[in-house]
């Protein structure tokens, strides 16, 4: 006999969009199949109103994402261990089809070895996707799935055995590229991550660059990616290239001083566990189209 796959859900907010959770979690429940557990995340700051059955945490201030993020998979028993998978979704977004849930179960009922799901993200209005939403270097084509080598933090969902077996998302990085260290952890454990593009969440256009942090975190949280998880010859290889790529797009003063501030500071300061990865790992992401050196 075989059992439905248990799935829950993790949103953490800053509890400035109440209309927009509330729309979520409509969505959420709305999903076909069994009812899936939500946990509300309040990362410094109280969780609005929300409805009956819904567990909140509210934290006394803001961890960053992927803090948050690990405090709502434990709500869930060690690791997540309570449900099968989690589904963790931005707060401003919607799920607009009522079968992405079960297209999650079916996912990885199909592949023992698919541990992450990433969805594509659609602006409510134009059904547009930007291509960095498409976490792949061929990102033309939105509407094409594929099999891809991170995923989209807000956006996704990932079986409970990965974390169990790699570890949660790094707490210290805060803001940026956590994904992506996760996504290189399971990888090297021999799981798998699909781009569907036929999984939609709805989430308005934005920039990146709106946050505060972005330049500094984003040139930080690279560095510490590569120090943690490159074989030691691939290290200044992976960094030089966004080195240069930076220069390329010219961003402004500001912008670039941010940058190389954070990207001396991922030097400078501890970045966690060292663990890199194997070279098979390395062979296997080339042959998914993103060798980790770009």
């Amino acid at each position: 006999m075989t059992f439905p796959m248990k799935l829950g859900a993790v949103i953490i907010t800053m509890g400035n969009r109440p209309d927009e959770l509330l729309a979520l979690l409509d969505s959420v429940t709305a999903q076909h199949g069994d009812r899936i557990e939500v946990v509300v995340v309040g990362n410094g700051a109280p969780v609005p109103d929300v409805p009956a059955g819904v567990r909140t945490v509210e934290l006394p201030e803001n961890l960053g994402i992927p803090r948050g993020r690990n405090v709502g998979i434990e709500a869930f028993g060690p690791g997540g261990a309570d449900v099968d998978a989690l589904l963790f979704l931005d707060d401003d977004g919607l799920l607009p089809n009522r079968d992405t849930a079960e297209l999650c179960r079916q996912a990885f009922a199909a592949d023992p070895k698919l541990g992450i799901v990433t969805f594509r993200i659609a602006d409510p209005d134009t059904g547009a996707t930007q291509r960095r939403h498409v976490p792949r270097l061929r990102a033309a084509d939105p509407m094409r799935s594929s099999r891809v080598t991170t995923f989209l933090g807000g956006a996704n969902a990932v079986r409970t055995r990965v974390i169990a077996e790699v570890g949660p998302l790094p707490e210290d990085f805060f803001y940026a590229h956590e994904e992506t260290d996760l996504a290189w952890r399971a990888l090297d454990a021999g799981w798998m991550i699909d781009y569907r593009a036929d999984m939609v969440l709805n989430h308005p256009t934005t920039a990146p660059s709106r946050h505060a942090v972005y330049h500094r975190m984003v040139a930080r949280n690279r560095v510490w990616l590569a120090r943690r998880n490159l074989p030691a010859p691939l290290v200044p290889l992976y960094l030089g290239v966004w080195l240069l790529l930076t220069l390329v797009r010219r961003p402004s003063a500001p912008a670039l001083k941010a940058w190389f501030g954070g990207f001396g500071e991922g030097w400078t300061t501890p970045c966690g566990p060292r663990r890199p990865m194997k070279w098979r790992t390395v062979w296997r992401l080339t042959r998914l189209g993103r060798p980790p050196v770009i």
